[in-house]
């Protein structure tokens, strides 16, 4: 039994969720996301509530229930409100910029590293070393803000890298003479 599949979903009073071919649809002031609803899972709308089940007593059809479930409070949570992921750079000559609709990172290559902005997301760099990532798709900005980390994950022993705001880096002692 899904303790997260239980809980109902509630919608506020200027979102519409709705179901289409197979695809969960969420309409709100920050936009439309869609998402393919699983043939396990059935979801149903009443009331300003949605509630998630699955169809039959199959292993898989309990895995996707409460998946299925935190999904379409995702989406009904980022057209209300929206989500945000920051980023730090720390070291020396690091910094990041915005040009036009590239995020151009200078990380200590011969190069600096320019990434496209996916359509639906809002980048902001502010005082050359935070990043902030902004949108409707809780996904989506994830999988950009990893993306964005990649390209330098923060090292052991400085401390010097792209990492996330709230990311803790465990330290190492340095060589001993």
């Amino acid at each position: 039994m899904s303790r997260v599949g239980n809980s109902a979903i509630t919608i506020p009073s200027d979102v519409t969720v709705s179901q289409e071919g197979g695809m969960v649809i969420v309409k709100g002031k920050n936009g439309e996301l869609s998402a393919p609803l699983h043939n396990d899972v059935e979801l149903s709308v009443a009331d300003n509530m949605a509630t998630v089940a699955p169809r039959r007593n199959s292993k898989q059809a309990k895995a996707l229930w409460g998946t299925m479930r935190a999904t379409v409070n995702n989406m009904v949570a980022g057209v209300t409100a929206g989500f945000t992921r920051k980023l730090e750079i720390n070291g020396v000559g690091y910094r990041a910029a915005m040009q036009g609709n590239k995020l151009v990172l200078s990380l200590g290559f011969s190069h600096p590293v320019e990434m496209e902005v996916p359509a639906g997301l809002k980048v902001t760099v502010e005082g050359n070393t935070q990043v902030f990532i902004s949108g409707a798709d809780k996904q989506l900005i994830g999988q950009f803000a990893s993306e964005v980390r990649s390209k330098r994950p923060p090292e052991p022993f400085k401390g010097k890298g792209v990492k996330y705001a709230d990311e803790y880096i465990v330290r190492k002692e340095g060589k001993k003479k």
